[in-house]
């Protein structure tokens, strides 16, 4: 099918997944999520030839993010699941008002249709973002990357299996079927058709959505997030933080890119982070964290000199960047003139220091004195996400089933008249 034919039938899934009802949305995603676990064969089988392909053109991290295996395709499973087992938003009321004349005014939370999502090299955002939608009642359109699109496809065609044992029309959940620019382009610009478009993926992507979507786009993914390890921070505990955030999985947006370290602590952590981050992983047969480091972290210790656009890079891989600064304020500022608004961390055992940092820096997600990885839909307790929003209109973090709702009054009357 053509991607406007894919539209097409996804406006024509709108009214049957609306009518369905909690219940039958439920049973949905479980069938959905059994379907996974029986085509883990044929989903691992597409795996392999992607990642056969991609060998070569892509550096180990992002490899690994291609990767599938049996325990991610049950994570899979279990993130559809989790899904189900969360309340259902539609229909919910947010807000009511008796008003003097006795009309009653309601404001009910309602899907907001078809939900196209753009995404790169991460198989396993097919069945996140599918069950999420489903969830919220909305048709998904999903367009992955030419690198995953076997995995992605198999993934798919599991889900929609799903959903056809159940009595959903399998074009609730679709996969576009070019992977060129053109069909990027279209989904930007399907006005009528797409009423959220989500682009997860690198900064050029998100980009060529925010300058030439002319439907309602939100920006996610950008994650350039530091971690400022303040003159009262235990410095055993932001090693383990940084350490963390940096190589638990460097090839994800809640990833750190950069430390700035307060000039009191400088000499003592910088040799530590060292130690842990290059020398220890090197002695473990670990890729070792390659260090870029402004003038000041460079006095202390050896690495790259950072270069101009060093602090402004999502490395999206075992490299650092390095900041010495003379106190907390140049902290905020530096993350204020670098930040992409995703997820930035102070290390501090000084509350007022805390306060005023999670005050001022203005990032979707602050955290004081634990990882940026956090910055999860699951970790926040919200099922499997959409997308990190760093916008904040009309969402903001980890977008859930209430981010992908909007809303419609109900007003309730007697024969009023105005």
């Amino acid at each position: 099918m053509t991607t406007h034919e894919i539209l097409l039938a996804a406006q024509g899934a709108k009214a049957a997944l609306a009518q369905a009802g909690e219940e039958k949305k439920t049973a949905a995603l479980l069938a959905m999520a059994d379907s996974l676990i029986e085509h883990t064969g044929a989903i691992l089988a597409a795996n392999a030839l992607d990642m056969d392909a991609a060998r070569g053109t892509m550096s180990d991290v992002m490899l690994d993010r291609l990767y599938l295996d049996e325990d991610r395709v049950a994570s899979m499973a279990a993130g559809v699941r989790e899904a189900a087992a969360l309340p259902d938003p539609v229909g919910k009321v947010l807000r009511r008002v008796e008003r003097p004349n006795g009309l009653v005014i309601e404001r009910v939370s309602v899907p907001l249709g078809v939900v196209a999502i753009i995404y790169e090299s991460r198989p396993n955002v097919t069945a996140d973002a599918a069950a999420l939608a489903v969830k919220s009642g909305n048709v998904c359109v999903l367009r992955g990357g030419k690198e995953a699109w076997r995995s992605c496809n198999t993934i798919t065609e599991a889900l929609r299996d799903g959903l056809k044992k159940t009595g959903l029309p399998e074009t609730v959940v679709s996969l576009i079927q070019d992977t060129s620019r053109a069909s990027a382009n279209e989904l930007m610009t399907a006005s009528g058709l797409v009423d959220l478009l989500i682009p997860r993926g690198g900064a050029g992507l998100i980009r060529a959505c925010v300058e030439n979507a002319t439907v309602p786009c939100i920006q996610t993914g950008t994650g350039i997030c530091h971690v400022y390890v303040d003159r009262d921070a235990d410095l055993d505990k932001a090693l383990n933080i940084v350490e963390n955030a940096k190589t638990s999985r460097p090839s994800v947006c809640n990833a750190e890119e950069a430390l700035i370290v307060h000039e009191a602590v400088a000499e003592a952590f910088l040799p530590m982070l060292k130690k842990r981050l290059v020398d220890d992983r090197v002695a473990g047969g670990k890729p070792p964290v390659e260090l870029r480091l402004d003038e000041r972290a460079a006095a202390v210790i050896p690495g790259v000199p950072a270069g101009e656009a060093d602090f402004d890079t999502e490395f999206l891989d075992y490299v650092l960047a390095v900041a010495v600064v003379p106190d907390a304020d140049a902290a905020i500022a530096h993350i204020a003139a670098h930040s992409t608004g995703h997820s930035d961390a102070i290390v501090t055992e000084n509350a007022g220091t805390a306060e005023r940092f999670a005050a001022n820096v203005d990032s979707a997600a602050v955290y004081v004195n634990a990882s940026t990885r956090f910055t999860d839909g699951g970790e926040f307790g919200l099922g499997c996400e959409m997308g990190i929003s760093t916008q904040k209109l009309h969402a903001r973090g980890p977008m859930g089933l209430e981010e992908l709702c909007s809303y419609k009054y109900v007003i309730h009357g007697d024969g009023q008249v105005r």
